[in-house]
């Protein structure tokens, strides 16, 4: 958010987010925090961006709640070495300290503040990306989709090449390499910094200005509720979920998120289906469109088709 970087793309996003966390005080609280552990360049803490899994924002958290002091320790000492942190940071992870938990929730309010207003928007520009890589391995196996990543990286088999903004090698020794598409990712792809962490190469996808039409930031949790908007959010995202995969998605108990579910459908924005001992849940064409007008651009992902709604 602070780097300045891509003023076409984020530079609204940026402005709204800066506006909102100075009538927010709470979200403002939350992010000097975040501050101080994510700096605008440099190196950041590999604990705080932890394995992709298909459990959403719940899930994510509490891995970083779950992080190893060994971890936290190693990784605060390498930060310390960069930059100045504050003394908070040395009981991150220490038996009866609250400050890791804080951080995850810190980082929680984020999303749902600065974020979540444009999860449908981001989530489509990764889903489009998500299907290209899926066509081109497909079509041509491993090789057409390690080419395809040009010009962000060169396949020089047996040798990926990533314009990096340092000299490293990082060599695989048997392990797969995963493939992290990311809308905030800028310019260039980037790594986890330890080595010695499952090999991870986010790379940026192709993006248009993140926007929000006049007045309409906020809209949908104003109609809907924040809890409310964030199921219809996550239901959206994916082609089908079932309740429990939204509840720890959205971070609730299982039988709100079955009560909200059931609201929605009631609305007419979420359909359900029983699939052997599972019931799936889907935003119906009314719900997506809700989605991208709160979102205020004009096509996400239909979860009935596959492709993109109108």
């Amino acid at each position: 958010m602070e780097t300045g970087q891509g003023p076409l793309e984020f530079g609204q996003w940026r402005r709204s987010a800066f506006d909102r966390l100075s009538r927010d005080s709470v979200a403002g609280r939350a992010l000097r925090p975040l501050r101080a552990l994510i700096p605008a360049s440099g190196y950041i803490p590999d604990f705080l961006t932890p394995p992709v899994t298909g459990d959403g924002l719940h899930e994510g958290l509490d891995q970083i709640r779950r992080t190893p002091r060994t971890q936290l320790v190693h990784e605060m000492t390498r930060l310390a070495e960069a930059r100045r942190v504050p003394n908070w940071t040395t009981t991150l992870g220490r038996p009866g300290s609250d400050s890791l938990k804080s951080l995850a929730n810190a980082l929680g309010v984020y999303f749902r503040s600065l974020l979540e207003p444009y999860w449908p928007h981001i989530r489509a520009a990764v889903g489009n990306d998500v299907g290209v890589r899926s066509h081109a391995l497909l079509d041509g196996g491993t090789q057409a989709l390690l080419e395809g990543l040009a010009p962000l990286a060169r396949w020089n088999a047996p040798v990926l090449e990533v314009d990096y903004p340092t000299e490293r090698d990082l060599h695989l020794e048997g392990r797969g390499l995963l493939l992290v598409p990311s809308y905030f990712c800028f310019g260039r792809p980037t790594a986890l910094a330890d080595p010695g962490l499952d090999p991870v190469l986010v790379y940026p996808v192709a993006k248009t200005p993140l926007t929000v039409a006049p007045g309409s930031e906020g809209g949908l949790e104003r109609l809907l509720g924040r809890t409310r908007a964030a199921v219809l959010t996550e239901v959206a995202g994916r082609s089908a979920r079932t309740t429990s995969e939204v509840a720890r998605a959205v971070g609730i108990a299982l039988p709100s998120a079955s009560y909200q579910i059931g609201v929605l459908r009631d609305g007419g924005l979420v359909a359900s289906h029983r699939d052997g001992k599972y019931v799936l849940h889907m935003a119906t064409s009314l719900g997506v469109r809700l989605l991208g007008a709160d979102a205020g651009q004009g096509r996400i992902p239909s979860p009935f088709t596959g492709g993109q709604g109108r």
